[in-house]
């Protein structure tokens, strides 16, 4: 898995596969999955990524 953040937009997408994109689909205004043609997702792509919490990544203690 690849994680790319884009600070300026506050875009956070992350990348599964290289796999070509086949569809994508918007779960919410701002979560929009990419699927490949066999179904396995390709990339996630969440937009006002640090505004909604999920970058940057948590960090859980053990």
């Amino acid at each position: 898995m690849k994680t790319d953040y884009d600070a300026t937009d506050d875009i956070l997408v992350l990348h599964f596969t290289d796999k070509p994109v086949s569809r994508e689909v918007s779960q919410d205004w701002n979560l929009n999955i990419a699927y490949a043609d066999d179904g396995s997702i390709v990339e996630i792509v969440i937009l006002d990524a640090k505004a909604s919490g999920a970058w940057p990544v948590p960090q859980h203690a053990a």
